[in-house]
């Protein structure tokens, strides 16, 4: 796929509208919980502040339904912005409108606005033309930056390519497309993927899509629980999908006749009562969790199982974290997970914010080959799945 990137045009002196995703995780009192959105537009940015083009920065916020809502204003964001990159930004209140245009136009070189929230107008999440042209009319060149939201056809990210000459992506994006391609084509056996989190509905259709590919998937966290069940385990209080017991039965038979090897727990970590009330944790063996337990981690014969395998790879994809990390306690497993794929010295990307957030409770974040911060898009690329902005960038580089 071949995309242009920023650092392939000549940006210099010239207004660049750069589409972000800075849409952050914030506590209800308005505080950052993680900027990493935030720093990882950073390189695009910052190259773009080095060749003194004027920088027109553009996101969403959280979902305001096409009306503004002061709790979900990129002011606060603005601010930090400024505070990383150690001067002004400028913030007309507004995306569209005489006090963006104002703004500018007067612009000197080096500079950086960031325009409010884009969904603040209907016209965003409706691909409206009229709102995408006048996101456009303030910039020269056009830069996606927001790989994450690939799988949306909204209109910063799709319609405003209309009304831009030169468009190109920014260095984060052409990396997650680079990475996330190798999943796909040209990757290197034994291809293993593990899978984790709590919603098997979403991983089952993305294993699926991954069955010509793989030769191992190793299940743990609340989605092995569906399997398990789905397989005639009595799991307790456990965490199942109940929605997606067929379909789990009918991936294990899948993955059978196509010689993929799928290892599910052996043995799991278990409370009595909730997380909020247990006096200590046990391990378990055996096809009936109590009626009061619930599962917590992977045991350790099935981490020695999922170590064995991983450390044999030369591709690792890893979406979903395998125990309830959020917990010191039942971390373990996680980080089992996480030494085996630093130790195994192969090609590896995680995805999905919890895997991230995860692997960096861990401590092994540099050890893995790449973090996706894509969300569903990557997500959707991996499955091949049709990605409206990318699907728009291509055609407009044509």
């Amino acid at each position: 796929m071949d995309l242009i990137t920023i650092d392939e045009v000549d940006i210099k002196e010239k207004r660049l509208f750069i589409r972000v995703d800075f849409n952050v995780p914030l506590t209800k009192e308005g505080e950052f919980l993680d900027e990493t959105r935030i720093l990882t537009a950073l390189p695009t940015i910052r190259h773009a502040l080095r060749e003194k083009a004027k920088v027109i920065i553009a996101s969403h916020l959280g979902r305001p339904g096409g009306r503004p809502n002061l709790k979900l204003s990129l002011e606060r964001v603005g601010r930090k912005l400024s505070e990383i990159l150690d001067r002004e930004v400028f913030f007309p209140e507004d995306s569209v409108g005489d006090a963006v245009k104002k703004v500018a136009a007067d612009m000197p070189s080096g500079s950086v606005m960031l325009l409010e929230n884009l969904r603040f107008h209907r016209g965003e999440e409706e691909n409206d033309p009229r709102f995408a042209k006048k996101l456009a009319g303030v910039a020269d060149i056009y830069v996606n930056e927001a790989f994450s939201m690939s799988h949306r056809s909204h209109a910063s990210v799709v319609g405003i390519l209309d009304f831009f000459q030169t468009a190109c992506v920014g260095l984060e994006f052409k990396k997650e497309i680079e990475n996330l391609g190798r999943l796909v084509d040209n990757f290197s056996r034994p291809f293993v993927a593990v899978f984790g989190g709590r919603s098997a509905t979403e991983k089952i259709p993305i294993m699926e899509s991954m069955l010509d590919r793989l030769d191992t998937i190793l299940i743990g966290g609340a989605v092995s629980n569906t399997f398990l069940k789905a397989l005639g385990r009595q799991l307790g209080k456990s965490v199942t999908d109940q929605i997606a017991l067929y379909s789990a039965a009918k991936l294990v038979s899948s993955a059978s006749a196509r010689n993929i090897r799928l290892v599910l727990p052996d043995d799991l970590v278990l409370i009595e009562g909730d997380l909020k009330n247990y006096s200590n944790s046990f391990i378990m063996s055996g096809k009936i969790v109590p009626g009061d337990a619930t599962v917590v981690d992977l045991g350790p014969n099935t981490l020695d199982s999922f170590t064995s395998r991983i450390l044999k790879a030369k591709t690792i994809f890893w979406n979903g974290p395998v125990g309830i990390y959020e917990n010191d306690e039942f971390v373990k497993g996680t980080a089992a997970v996480a030494k085996a794929i630093a130790a195994s010295g192969a090609f590896s990307v995680a995805a999905g914010w919890d895997t991230i957030m995860a692997i960096k409770k861990t401590g092994y974040e540099d050890k893995i080959s790449f973090l996706s911060r894509g969300g569903k898009a990557a997500l959707e690329f991996i499955q091949g799945k049709r990605l409206p902005a990318l699907e728009a960038l291509e055609r407009k580089l044509k």
